[in-house]
């Protein structure tokens, strides 16, 4: 039986020791995590906050995308503009926190638990909303897998090991993969 988005966003709302996502209709509550998976996602965090624009950009690591068919992904971290976070405070005071609009970096880190599940599933859900930058970490293989939109709405693929990556909607932003995936 498929919930309701008011089921979803109460659930999600009080149950702050988990993250929900809602997926064809129903609950699917993200697994634990690894160490690495954890080290990535912060070192990640540090280095944006560092960099971006606070006036233009904020980083999230427990919001949702609003995806086509009414499911609602929990990304590892998302690069929002500012401008859409005033957007929901003003519009949807108190509620759950929640992007209908492309976001301009998307992230997921591999983990045994969810890895397949993000490239299989997830990618293309993120190619459909045209998020203009989507990254894979893989913590292990201390790489990045990157899909970039393009002028004529596909996507380039990238992948690199190691020195720095900027991303394409992020001016003056650099990414250290090396510094990322130090032990």
């Amino acid at each position: 039986m498929a919930i309701s988005f008011e089921t979803y966003e109460t659930v999600a709302l009080e149950d702050s020791d988990e993250q929900w996502e809602l997926v064809c209709g129903r609950l699917r509550k993200k697994p634990g995590m690894t160490t690495e998976h954890e080290d990535a996602i912060v070192e990640l965090q540090f280095q944006l906050t560092m960099q971006l624009d606070r006036n233009l950009f904020t980083s999230r690591t427990n919001t949702r995308l609003r995806i086509a068919n009414g499911s609602f992904f929990v990304p590892d971290l998302v690069v929002v503009p500012r401008e859409a976070t005033r957007r929901l405070r003003r519009e949807r005071p108190r509620r759950l926190e929640i992007y209908d609009e492309p976001m301009p970096l998307v992230v997921e880190v591999w983990s045994p638990s969810t890895g397949d599940y993000d490239v299989d599933v997830k990618l293309a859900e993120y190619q459909q909303r045209k998020d203009i930058e989507i990254w894979r970490l893989h913590p292990y293989e201390h790489s990045l897998r990157a899909w970039r939109l393009q002028p004529d709405g596909s996507y380039a693929t990238f992948e690199q090991r190691g020195g720095a990556v900027t991303p394409v909607a992020l001016a003056g932003v650099r990414v250290d993969l090396d510094r990322l995936f130090a032990e």
